[in-house]
């Protein structure tokens, strides 16, 4: 059974994939241009905000990665649906 899940559920999960796709982004820019310093700074700070704004989901939410890069609540968190895949 899907349980039903509060806005800011789906306005963090928005943030965090913008965010995501900005470190994408950022990350084949500089494949090309390795010595822009600026972009490597906007890249780590990206970086930093993603792992930062991920933290504060999975406490409210639970885990958003599978396979040990996420931790899980008691009980056993994973059983739970929608998964962020899924929304």
């Amino acid at each position: 059974m899907t349980k039903k899940l509060p806005p800011e559920f789906y306005q963090m999960l928005e943030e965090i994939q913008a965010n995501d796709f900005v470190i994408v982004e950022l990350n084949l820019y500089l494949d090309t241009h390795p010595n822009d310093f600026e972009a490597i700074q906007q890249f780590n700070d990206a970086s930093l905000k993603s792992m930062e704004m991920k933290i504060e989901f999975e406490k409210r939410f639970g885990p958003l990665m599978h396979f040990g890069k996420s931790f899980s609540n008691y009980p056993w968190d994973w059983i739970d649906t929608p998964w962020p895949w899924q929304v």
